[in-house]
Formats: C-alpha cells, sequence, structure tokens
C-alpha cells in the first residue's frame, strides 16, 4: 500500500498482534482485532500502527523464528469468522469453548492455544470438503487461489513433511532434504499428502482475507499500519528448505560482544549468498516485500546493518565472539610479513596457544592432562600447547568426552584467545577483542602501532564496500514497492549506515536511552530537536525493558530527570524513584518533542500513563529478553481489553496530549505546562 502521510509528523502504537486482548479472541490477539486497535488509535488521535512479525512460526513462539517468509501464522486466524463455519454449525460450539478456554490467560498460552486451534481447524475443514475434490466449490475457489501465491506451494509442502517426519528439522528428514520444483509438485499431486497440503493453503487464504480486510479498515481510517521484516530467515523453514542457493549454510549470523554480551550473539540463521541473489534479480526480497505492500504501507527492515555488513560465525562456533563481517577486508599473508612477521609469530598471533599452568591453575591437575590429552597438541618440548587440528569451533570443545566444567571453560576461553582470526587460508582478521589477547599483550609498542595502523586502512576500505552493498541492497529494495520503509539501526553502525539510509529517504531508529553523544565526556543524550526528520523515535523496543522497568532497574535517574527539564523548559518535580502516570507521561513527552517523523510509543509504555490498567510489577510488560529462553518471552498480553481501554478517559487525555506535543506550532507553549502530580 502507497504511504498517504508524507512529510507529516506521526503517532503511533506499537503492539504484537499476540497481546491485544478483545472478547472474541482466546488467549491471542487475531487479524481481526486489529481493526479495534485502529479504533483505538482513531480515538486517541494517533495515525500508526506498528507491529512485529505476523509469519507462521509454528509452535515457536518468537516470530523472529518463521518457517516462512511469506506464509501468516495460523494462530491468528479468527475461526468464528471463517465463511466455512457455516457449513459445519455443530462445531460453532466448540469454537466459542475455545475462547471460554484461553481467554482469561495473563500470558499468550502459544502452544497450548495453537494445538487447540489446529485440532478444531481440521475439524471444520473436513466437514467443508465432504462430497470429493470435483464436487466442493472450497476446493475450486483455493485452486484460484493458489494459482495467485504460488509460495504457498512449497510453504504447504514443508510444513507438511515437517509434521510427517516428527517436526525434526529438514536436514535431518529421512528424504525430501532437497527437493526441486517439480519434486514440490509431485508433492501437490500425492493421493497421501495431497489433502494436507490443501489444508494448510486453506489456511492461509483465510489468514490473509482476515488480515487484508483489517488492514483496508486501517488505511479507510487514514491510520498507516507499519509491518516488519525480519532480514534473516530460519534455518529450518520452507525458503531455505526450497530455495537453497540463496543462503550460505556454512556460515550464521549473529551478533559481536558488547556491553550486553560479552560473548556476543549466534542467531543459527545463514547468511544469504547476495551474488546469488543479485544473479536472480533479487526476486526473493522483491517477493518478500509484494506479499508485505498487501497489508503495511510502511515497514520495518529488521537489522538492516545486515545490508552492509553481517556478523557471520562458523557453523561450529556457539557464540559469537570469534567471527568476522561478510563482506570485509581481510589482511592478507603478504601484509604480515611486510611488517616483519614470519610464519612463527604470525601462528602466534592467530592460534590460541595454552600454557599448562593456566590449565592446571583453572582445573586442577588431573583435569588438565585429561583435557590436554583429548583437546591439545604440545608444542615441541615447551609447556605450551595448540589445539588439535580436529577442533575446528566451540561445538567442537563442548563435545569432548570427559571434561570437567572447569577444564571446558579453560580450553573455550583459551579457544577465543588470539589477536588474529584466519578465517580462511592466508587470509586474517583482528578479533573483536583483540587488545584483550594474550598475544597482544607481547607485542613491542610499535609492533601494536603498526598493526593498528593496518587495522585502520584495513576498516576504511571494508567501509567504503559497506557503503558501497547497502546503497546498493537498498537502493534495489526501497523502489521495489510503495511502502516507506524504516529502518531498525541498532547495535554497532558503521558510519556509512547513516549517510546511506539518508541518502535512500530511510527513517532509522533513535531509542532514546540509547541516543547519546557516547564519544563526549558524561556521555550526554542528544536533544530532541537534533534528532534527524527521516527517523522513528521511540521510548523502548521489544527487545528492550519498559520505560518503567528501564527507570527502577537500568536507568540514570538524575541525569535522565535533569535532560527531561531542561528540554520541556519546566519545573517537572523532584526526581522520582517509580514512575507514576503523571511521570511517564513526561517522560513520553520528550519522545513527542523529538524532531523525528514518527513517534512510536509500544502499548505497554502507553498504558503505563493509567492508574487502573498498568500491572504493579513492570517486569510483566517485557515482551522479550535477548539470548534467553523462557515462558516469559514473546508471551506479553495487553492487561485488559481494548473495549476497557477506550473507556479510559484521563488516559485518552494523556494520549492525546502526546499528539498534540507533536505538533511544533505547539512549542511556544512548552514553558506553560504542569509539574508532575
Amino acid at each position: 500500500m502507497r504511504f498517504s502521510h508524507k512529510d507529516r509528523r506521526l503517532s503511533g502504537i506499537v503492539v504484537p498482534l499476540s497481546a491485544i486482548r478483545c472478547d472474541a479472541s482466546p488467549g491471542s490477539g487475531e487479524f481481526p482485532d486489529l481493526a479495534r486497535i485502529g479504533d483505538l488509535a482513531a480515538a486517541w488521535g494517533y495515525d500508526l500502527v506498528q507491529l512485529l512479525p505476523v509469519n507462521d512460526s509454528g509452535a515457536q513462539n518468537s516470530p523472529y523464528f518463521a518457517l516462512s517468509a511469506f506464509a501468516l501464522h495460523p494462530i491468528y486466524l479468527r475461526i468464528g469468522d471463517l465463511p466455512e463455519l457455516a457449513a459445519a454449525d455443530s462445531l460453532r460450539a466448540e469454537a466459542e469453548a475455545l475462547i471460554a478456554r484461553f481467554a482469561g490467560e495473563d500470558r499468550v498460552p502459544h502452544e497450548a492455544l495453537l494445538a487447540a486451534k489446529l485440532e478444531l481447524l481440521r475439524k471444520i475443514w473436513a466437514a467443508s470438503t465432504k462430497g470429493g475434490k470435483a464436487r466442493t466449490p472450497l476446493l475450486a475457489e483455493l485452486g484460484k487461489w493458489i494459482e495467485g501465491n504460488p509460495w504457498v506451494k512449497s510453504y504447504a509442502a514443508f510444513v507438511a513433511l515437517k509434521a510427517k517426519y516428527g517436526e525434526l528439522p529438514w536436514w535431518e528428514w529421512p528424504a525430501n532434504r532437497d527437493p526441486s520444483p517439480a519434486d514440490i509438485e509431485a508433492l501437490w499431486a500425492d493421493a497421501a499428502l495431497g489433502p494436507e497440503l490443501r489444508f494448510h493453503a486453506w489456511l492461509q487464504m483465510r489468514a490473509t482475507g482476515q488480515f487484508r480486510a483489517a488492514a483496508e479498515y486501517l488505511a479507510e481510517k487514514g491510520i498507516a499500519l507499519m509491518g516488519d521484516i525480519p532480514i534473516l530467515m530460519n534455518k529450518d523453514s520452507a525458503d531455505v528448505w526450497a530455495r537453497r542457493r540463496f543462503f550460505r549454510l556454512d556460515l550464521s549470523a549473529g551478533a559481536p560482544p558488547d556491553m550486553y554480551s560479552s560473548l556476543g550473539q549466534n542467531w543459527g540463521f545463514p547468511i544469504y549468498d547476495w551474488a546469488a541473489l543479485e544473479a536472480e534479480g533479487y526476486g526473493f526480497w522483491i517477493e518478500r516485500l509484494a506479499e508485505a505492500d498487501k497489508y503495511y504501507s510502511c515497514y520495518r527492515i529488521d537489522h538492516v546493518l545486515g545490508f552492509f555488513r553481517i556478523w557471520s560465525l562458523s557453523d561450529r562456533e556457539h557464540w559469537g565472539a570469534l567471527g568476522r563481517f561478510v563482506p570485509d577486508r581481510p589482511i592478507l599473508r603478504h601484509e604480515l610479513e611486510a611488517l616483519g612477521y614470519g610464519p612463527e609469530r604470525i601462528r602466534w598471533l592467530s592460534k590460541p596457544h595454552l600454557p599448562t599452568w593456566r590449565l592446571v591453575q583453572a582445573a586442577g591437575e588431573s583435569a588438565a592432562k585429561g583435557a590436554a590429552s583429548v583437546a591439545l597438541d604440545r608444542i615441541g618440548d615447551e609447556e605450551l600447547f595448540l589445539f588439535k587440528d580436529s577442533i575446528k569451533g566451540e561445538r567442537d570443545i563442548e563435545a569432548l568426552p570427559m571434561l570437567s566444567p572447569a577444564a571446558r571453560d579453560c580450553l573455550l576461553g583459551a579457544w577465543r584467545d588470539r589477536t588474529l582470526f584466519e578465517f580462511e587460508e592466508g587470509s586474517f582478521l583482528p578479533t573483536w577483542d583483540y587488545r584483550s589477547s594474550s598475544s597482544w599483550q607481547t607485542l613491542a609498542e610499535g609492533e601494536r602501532a603498526g598493526l593498528e595502523s593496518l587495522f585502520a586502512r584495513k576498516r576504511a576500505e571494508a567501509e567504503a564496500t559497506w557503503a558501497d552493498m547497502g546503497r546498493r541492497l537498498l537502493g534495489v529494495l526501497s523502489k521495489a514497492v510503495p511502502m516507506l520503509p524504516c529502518a531498525e539501526d541498532l547495535g554497532s553502525v558503521p558510519d556509512c549506515v547513516p549517510r546511506v539510509l539518508e541518502e535512500l529517504g530511510i527513517l532509522g531508529l533513535r531509542v532514546f536511552r540509547w541516543t547519546r553523544r557516547w564519544a563526549e565526556a558524561g556521555q550526554p543524550f542528544v536533544p530532541m530537536a537534533d534528532y534527524p526528520e527521516l527517523s522513528v523515535a521511540c521510548a523502548s523496543v521489544h527487545d528492550s525493558s519498559s520505560l518503567r522497568e528501564w527507570w527502577e532497574s537500568e536507568a540514570e535517574r538524575e541525569s535522565v530527570w535533569a535532560f527531561a527539564q531542561a528540554s520541556l523548559a519546566r519545573d517537572i518535580g523532584p526526581v522520582p524513584s517509580r514512575l507514576d502516570p503523571d511521570h511517564v507521561e513526561i517522560l513520553l513527552e520528550l519522545i513527542a518533542r523529538s524532531s523525528s517523523r514518527f513517534a512510536a510509543y509500544p502499548i505497554q509504555d502507553l498504558l503505563a500513563m493509567s492508574d487502573s490498567l498498568r500491572p504493579e510489577d513492570p517486569k510483566v510488560e517485557r515482551i522479550n529478553v535477548p539470548g534467553t529462553v523462557g515462558a516469559g518471552n514473546w508471551s506479553y498480553r495487553v492487561p485488559a481489553t481494548v473495549d476497557a481501554i477506550l473507556k479510559d478517559k484521563k488516559l485518552a487525555a494523556r494520549a492525546k496530549s502526546l499528539v498534540k506535543a507533536r505538533d511544533p506550532s505547539d512549542a511556544a507553549k512548552r514553558g506553560s505546562g504542569k509539574k508532575a502530580r
């Protein structure tokens, strides 16, 4: 859909579809509930609704582990709105019982709800397709829909086979691991499997219909709908299974070490083979955006940095520390030799060396001997070891038998302890924490200076490569559809990224707590007026704590409150230890006052302005804690129905005040505002 709010400052509600609570929804929001969020936005004067991904992720509740880049999650399908339920009226009572069974859940019961829904949907499908293929109008309708949505053929085949093979990943299937287009067509013609494939296609036909109707309802109200397009694909997905030529399965994407994860992250997603995609005109990505364009008028490009360069790890690594950016400009062996490094010195810098004393100190003499025997080779007669050639990564160390935990931890630490990472024969890059490596500590000051100069030159060359790649890829995608692109550009951001995004008119992301002048003394917050117009401003995101939890557990309260008072140019009272609704409104007003095109408010932060709708414990407002697996992740539900939220007049007044603050003409009134009550 074309974005129709050009050059206007918008205010938006950010909500996972699963979190919406309505009387007609059992335990999770559903596609028709999006219309009620549109009603809420309209009542408050908001003109943007932003969703997290809604792709089918199966029983896995993270929306970023999708089984398909195209298929919608059947958990969001409203059974009560299916036309087939009229032909299976005896099942309507079961549909109503399903709502009653799950409606009171405080968190989304993803796996149980999905299983119950699919069981009932199978009954409806069976009742609706009695009488054979030739006599069933539904199958004729479905056949026509499939012709217009060819992606569903590989998706339906994939999920049907995955169920047949006990939900194993495709690379562990006993057959059908490497399908051709003809193989997929044969599965559709198979008498035993064909009906199952059509069942999954029917789910998609009805899901796309419900989602499209809700999206059009918002568009008619003048509300922009923003989708979320994850850059990476789950390795165990229909797209990787059927279009393997576009992916590099030998490398997985992740993130280097940072303040939140000292070992970095390994996401387990394969990286793209961009040369293969380019050879076919980036058709896979253009298809993805064309599908999203059926519903959204703007979209969030998840991890946009990956279009410039992506942190990539060997499939033998567990964590994200020992990786490299792809593409990059490696240091070649002859360049090290030109600095005076011979073979032994290069080995010293690039191969982890483990002295006996360190292993004994960590694990004890007996455990050290056992670990050395299975993992290490002694260097001559020295009390110094190298890893055996059979050890290719952290997973190999973790799989070694009879290692004590202390010995295993010591070996893993030693494996990462190097100045240079030789990712291919004769091609090197500095490790992320090379200055902390044992070999770096042994270098003379002049040697360090020489290497630092080489590293800086290679980084500058890499920056030019990244800029060219990002400009080329994003340039193609931004012109492919009329949707307005927005970018999630958090993390270790190369200097070229904001320049290229600005060139292409792509909005970046500004999260208040992290939008600071990090290189300056005291790391002050960037003034709200200095936020770029091509940006989306917000107080929190789905991978962070909510505004209230951040304030209570993480924020530098004194400096934040002083910044807020100076920015709003009025007395806002003393620094609070906890945020009451007035305090929340003050901090959200900062977001409203930004110069960003969009001010996007997570629904948890908006509800925190209500005395009656906010939960007592702000920890339950969190959507996801990255790098963790737990029942609390991706299960957040809004604590009240949309109807109940609409009845909160005081909350409505606060929400409307944020819209008013977006109006630049209101700037003159800033000094006459109210104190915190």
